[in-house]
């Protein structure tokens, strides 16, 4: 028979990187920038949005009949952008959500701008 001590704490914090409440976050995955080439092709799968000023980003303006359609697209995308680690840069007032995608990681457009932008293009066009 093996003695347990019980009177040990546990040096295990609540707050612990270890802690099964505390979900591990894996490491970002690096992106680069699209090549000229690249951002040919990819620009001409997402027309609705345009490049901004200024930065290197791409942006576009989403217009629903009232407030709860907008509220009921930014969930949607928030689903997806949590789930790959890629956060848009948006403003909603009423009706209107305007939506700015740049990946800070490499100060500019990435495939995962595009990944994001196509997904977010396709919410639209089912929206009901």
């Amino acid at each position: 028979i093996t003695k347990i001590d019980r009177m040990q704490p546990s040096k295990r914090s609540i707050n612990s990187e270890e802690s099964p409440q505390t979900p591990k976050k894996s490491k970002p995955t690096t992106m680069s920038k699209l090549s000229e080439r690249e951002r040919s092709e990819a620009f001409s799968l997402i027309p609705d949005w345009i490049t901004t000023e200024g930065r290197d980003a791409i942006k576009r303006i989403f217009l629903f009949k009232d407030f709860k359609s907008a509220w009921h697209f930014m969930n949607r995308v928030a689903e997806v952008a949590n789930e790959v680690d890629h956060h848009p840069e948006w403003f909603n007032v009423y009706n209107r959500v305007e939506v700015t995608l740049a990946t800070h990681t490499c100060n500019g457009v990435s495939q995962k701008d595009i990944d994001l932008a196509k997904k977010m293009d396709h919410f639209y066009s089912t929206r009901v």
